[in-house]
């Protein structure tokens, strides 16, 4: 997956013009039109279903504690609670009052607020996102000041559902927006029903590490699918881990702690409960727990041994010569990972990086980590790649990522056989009854669609103790674009899965290729996958026994690469022929050293094999 910093700073422009200046307005049909001015209070706003039984009228006098100010950011304005709840839990007592500048109101504000009531959806209509209810040009009166909050809502294992979301209403396109929301069975309907909400968290163990836009996760449900580094597994599209809860803070970003998974926020975490397009239920911290560490560290997985093939990939993340990282980069592969015989590179960017100029060699950054190997005491590693097309491959604009190979002539040869470029295919032929590549480094069928705006699968032929070894590099289409774990759509659309799927069969069918002329080729398909060891995906590149994923060798609660929203899952994998599995005495690490840490140099882990041709 490639690095999530631009797509995400640019998302942040968009979401500040969509919340400043186009709030979308979803408007309820039995209130169309123009409308009196209602007096009611903010439980009959919110209403007992996500979208507010009021959107796009006008309401007068809502009155409500002030719980939270928001003076920053794109979003600006302030939460207000009613202190006196009606006795429905489906109905919320918060609402954000949007103001679009800094507000001139304060904690404990008792509050009346005259304005439009509106449903604005983060990231806009087309990302599928649930709405947040909001009071949109306001009127405030403070009525008085420094009075007490109303008492915040525990959200704790008990209070949580185990049930993610219900199903949407197929005659809705799938929407659960009309739905009765019931919060005693659905995790989704519960945070609903406190959107706006002072809430709290006690004692909660960080699941998801903090990053750059002070925002980090934690979970509610301390046994649901943990493993023993403190983090919360995704293993099933079936379980999407309800006890998972995104904190953001209302403080200084300063202040916002340095959290790594296994961590634990001691104390009491608390302030309103939000909605936005990164996550979706985000507790906004104006009180945040004291960070106690869990203890998690660095791994380092075991030296191959003198017969072993130590095979690995790693994502490294839109690296190119002006990044500060391939020391770090370098110390993992040879400390963390102990020198793997061959590496899969995947996000390699050329010699400017995103500067768009026409640029695709990468010789200069490749080098550049090469160097930085040798000088952390590891080998000097030759390596393999193609250029690509300028701008035909996706990534960052301008940066041209690829795959390359690393290896180590020490202990590895590579066959080179000339020819290969960025549009040519190359193939298998028999020589003396063995598969072998026509070219190598080669490209498999880059001209098919499924690598439209897509890194394109590269090719090797290694030689290892006299065996050929075949490997094939990947970076499959991102799940940029598919609908969130908290869309109004349930289950969510995965549309980008549709590109993946016909990678997958055109890898397949290569790796078939190769065994229909050789049965028992040893045959190594790596990289970053983009998608789960349980998806269609990963059946579409085991069909028929041509390969299989080797992190399925691992325990359950070790598989994970990447950390996103808090679930611990696979992106990355390493997938094997029958002879490897079968014969290859092979032993699988997910090393983790990135994805789990807030001063990560890669959002992913990488991957190693070690067999025995």
């Amino acid at each position: 997956m490639a690095s999530k910093s631009s797509a995400r700073l640019a998302a942040l422009t968009v979401a500040a013009v969509c919340s400043a200046a186009s709030t979308v307005v979803l408007t309820v049909p039995a209130h169309a039109g123009s409308a009196p001015a209602d007096p009611v209070r903010v439980h009959d706003i919110q209403g007992s279903t996500r979208l507010s039984p009021y959107a796009g009228r006008q309401v007068t006098d809502v009155a409500g504690i002030v719980t939270g100010v928001r003076g920053y950011g794109s979003s600006k304005g302030f939460w207000i609670q009613d202190p006196r709840p009606d006795a429905d839990p489906a109905t919320s007592e918060g609402v954000f009052v949007f103001t679009g500048k800094a507000p001139e109101v304060a904690v404990g504000d008792a509050v009346t607020v005259s304005g439009t009531v509106s449903e604005y959806v983060p990231g806009g209509t087309s990302s599928g996102n649930q709405s947040l209810t909001e009071i949109t040009r306001p009127t405030v009166t403070v009525v008085s000041g420094g009075n007490p909050l109303p008492a915040a809502t525990t959200v704790s294992a008990r209070s949580v559902p185990r049930a993610y979301a219900p199903e949407g209403d197929a005659s809705a396109n799938g929407s659960v927006n009309a739905l009765p929301l019931r919060p005693a069975q659905y995790a989704l309907d519960y945070y609903e029903s406190l959107e706006g909400m002072n809430v709290r968290v006690s004692d909660a163990r960080v699941v998801g590490a903090s990053d750059p836009y002070t925002e980090l996760w934690v979970t509610v449900k301390p046994w649901e699918n943990a493993n023993r580094r403190g983090g919360t597994v995704y293993g099933s599209y079936d379980d999407q881990n309800s006890g998972r809860l995104q904190i953001q803070s209302l403080g200084k970003p300063a202040d916002f702690p340095e959290a790594t998974v296994g961590d634990r926020l001691a104390g009491t975490t608390a302030g309103p409960l939000d909605y936005n397009q990164y996550g979706g239920y985000t507790l906004v911290a104006s009180e945040i727990g004291t960070l106690e560490s869990g203890g998690t560290e660095r791994e380092s997985t075991r030296r191959q041994s003198a017969r072993e093939l130590a095979v690995a990939t790693y994502n490294v993340e839109n690296l190119d010569p002006s990044d500060d990282t391939f020391t770090a980069h370098a110390e993992t592969i040879v400390h963390r990972l102990k020198s793997p015989d061959i590496v899969s590179l995947e996000e390699i960017q050329d010699n400017n990086g995103a500067t768009d100029d026409g640029t695709v060699a990468a010789d200069e950054t490749v080098g550049k980590l090469i160097d930085a190997i040798v000088a952390a005491g590891g080998p000097r590693y030759d390596w393999r790649g193609i250029d690509p097309v300028d701008k035909a491959d996706g990534g960052q604009p301008g940066g041209n990522i690829r795959q390359a190979f690393l290896f180590n002539p020490e202990r590895v040869s590579f066959t080179d056989r000339a020819g290969g470029d960025a549009t040519t295919a190359t193939g298998v032929r028999e020589v003396r009854g063995k598969a072998a590549l026509t070219l190598s480094p080669g490209r498999v069928d880059p001209a098919d669609p499924a690598w439209e705006d897509s890194r394109k699968p590269l090719a090797g032929e290694f030689v290892f103790r006299g065996r050929t070894v075949f490997v094939i590099a990947n970076h499959f289409n991102s799940k940029g674009g598919d609908q969130g774990l908290t869309a109004q759509y349930q289950p969510p659309s995965r549309g980008s899965e549709t590109q993946r799927h016909a990678q997958a069969k055109v890898v397949n069918t290569f790796v078939k290729e190769i065994l229909a002329t050789q049965k028992n080729a040893d045959v190594v398909a790596l990289g970053d996958i983009n998608d789960f060891e349980f998806s269609e995906t990963a059946r579409l590149l085991e069909d028929g026994g041509a390969l299989w994923s080797a992190v399925k060798s691992l325990p359950r609660s070790e598989r994970y690469s990447y950390v996103y929203q808090g679930n611990s899952q696979v992106l990355d994998q390493i997938l094997v022929s029958p002879s490897v599995r079968r014969g290859g005495r092979l032993s699988y690490d997910s090393v983790h050293v990135n994805a789990e840490f807030h001063d990560q140099i890669s959002d992913h882990d990488p991957q190693v094999l070690r067999f025995r041709p």
